[in-house]
């Protein structure tokens, strides 16, 4: 089985790259690549995030034919996608860090500041949250309920349906942390930070 770990020069991804090795081990074959043709006959995708949404949307947009073939995997051809932090927000219609910037579409919401009410809560959101787990989710299979996760973000994703939300995480409001649609899965928090019970996720993921 092949999965891809999408290279876009959205910065430092080789945590997602170690952890994904460590628990493929020699079963699975990890491909880091922006090659078009490598990502169209992977089994699994995974498209890390880190920086800001214009700058992830930008990365993207800067190879040629990239969007076209993600779109492809995962809204034509059905097969699973992980995004990981602005990997998930970038699902949205439309996102307002730094400028307002077309997202992906592929989840239909929005990609807002977090509510800090007034400097109460910190920005970026960062460290260790509870997640609370709101419906059977495939890569949440094993993990409990009230797990604590890795987080650093000052966005969050707003989806339009909240029937796609799989996890949220209380700071400040409930902000959606996990997405499952179909064949499309997010999370805001960072699973290859987030000790074993990210790296079960990651497992998750990968037996789908």
């Amino acid at each position: 089985m092949e999965v891809t770990i999408v290279d876009y020069k959205s910065g430092n991804i080789s945590s997602v790259i170690n952890s994904f090795k460590e628990v493929a081990k020699d079963k699975v074959n990890i491909e880091v690549t922006s090659d078009l043709n490598k990502i169209k006959s992977s089994d699994k995708v995974v498209l890390p995030g880190q920086g800001s949404f214009k700058s992830c949307i930008d990365g993207l947009n800067g190879i040629n034919g990239l969007i076209d073939t993600l779109r492809e995997f995962a809204l034509y051809n059905k097969k699973p996608l992980l995004g990981i932090c602005v990997g998930l927000q970038m699902f949205a219609d439309i996102g307002y860090e730094e400028v307002e910037t077309k997202g992906l579409g592929w989840i239909s919401g929005k990609v807002s500041r977090i509510d800090n009410q007034g400097g109460k809560f910190k920005l970026p959101h960062i460290g260790w949250n509870q997640i609370n787990i709101v419906k059977e989710s495939k890569i949440f299979k094993n993990i409990e309920n009230n797990s604590h996760m890795y987080f650093v973000h000052s966005y969050e994703f707003i989806p339009n349906d909240n029937s796609v939300t799989a996890a949220t995480t209380d700071y400040s409001s409930n902000i959606v942390c996990a997405v499952e649609k179909e064949n499309i899965f997010g999370t805001q928090f960072h699973p290859e930070k987030s000790d074993k019970t990210g790296l079960k996720i990651i497992d998750n993921f990968i037996n789908l």
